[in-house]
C-alpha cells in the first residue's frame, strides 16, 4: 500500500522526500547506528537523540540549509537523507549537496530516485541555479550516485573538508538548472 506523508515535498515511483522533523529522531538515529559500517569513513550522521536534535534543528531553522528525508513509499521507512548546505541566493543561487543511504536501503536505487527528486525540487522550488557535490575520491558509491544523477566532474580540491580528524581531498561534481536533465 502506497502512502503519502502529510508533509511530502515530492514523490517518485518508490520513494518520496520530506523535511526533517524532531519526531524522526528515533528512527533516524537507529538507522544511522545500524549503518555505521556503510558510512565510515565518509560520513558521520547523528546517532543519539541529543545530536539529532541539534542536527535537525539546524536543517529546519537555518535558511542556508535545506534537509530532506528520503522515505520508502511502501511503508514510510526512512531510506536515507539528502541535505543542501551553504545555500547562497542572489546572483550565485547555489548549494552543496550531502547525502547518505541507510544500510537496509543501500544498493536498491532509492537514493538515486530520491536525489532526482531533491535536484528537481532545488531547481524548481528553491530556484537554485547550481548544485555541487564534493566527494572523497575513494567513495565510489557516492561518485556513482553523482554521475548517475547527471552531475559532471569539475575538478579536484586537495584538503577540502575536515572529516574524521583530518583534511580530506575531494572531487567536485556539479550540475546546473539549465544543464542536461536540469529542472526548469
Amino acid at each position: 500500500m502506497l502512502r503519502m506523508h502529510p508533509v511530502t515535498l515530492a514523490e517518485g515511483r518508490r520513494v518520496g522526500i520530506r523535511p526533517y522533523t524532531r519526531a524522526d529522531g528515533a528512527e533516524f538515529t537507529r538507522r544511522a547506528r545500524q549503518s555505521r559500517e556503510l558510512h565510515r569513513p565518509w560520513l558521520f550522521p547523528p546517532t543519539t537523540a541529543e545530536k539529532y536534535a541539534g542536527y535537525a534543528d539546524a536543517l529546519i531553522e537555518d535558511p542556508t540549509k535545506a534537509g530532506f528525508l528520503v522515505y520508502e513509499r511502501q511503508d514510510g521507512a526512512l531510506a536515507g537523507f539528502i541535505n543542501i548546505n551553504n545555500i547562497v541566493e542572489g546572483g550565485f543561487r547555489s548549494g552543496a549537496l550531502g547525502y547518505g543511504a541507510f544500510a537496509h536501503a543501500a544498493g536498491r536505487g532509492f537514493m538515486r530516485e530520491g536525489l532526482g527528486l531533491v535536484v528537481r525540487y532545488a531547481f524548481d522550488e528553491l530556484r537554485l541555479h547550481r548544485l555541487e557535490i564534493n566527494v572523497q575520491p575513494g567513495n565510489t558509491a557516492s561518485i556513482a550516485l553523482a554521475r548517475g544523477a547527471g552531475f559532471r566532474l569539475e575538478g579536484y580540491s586537495p584538503e577540502f573538508l575536515f572529516i574524521d580528524g583530518a583534511w580530506r581531498d575531494h572531487q567536485r561534481w556539479a550540475r546546473t538548472a539549465d544543464g542536461p536533465r536540469g529542472g526548469r
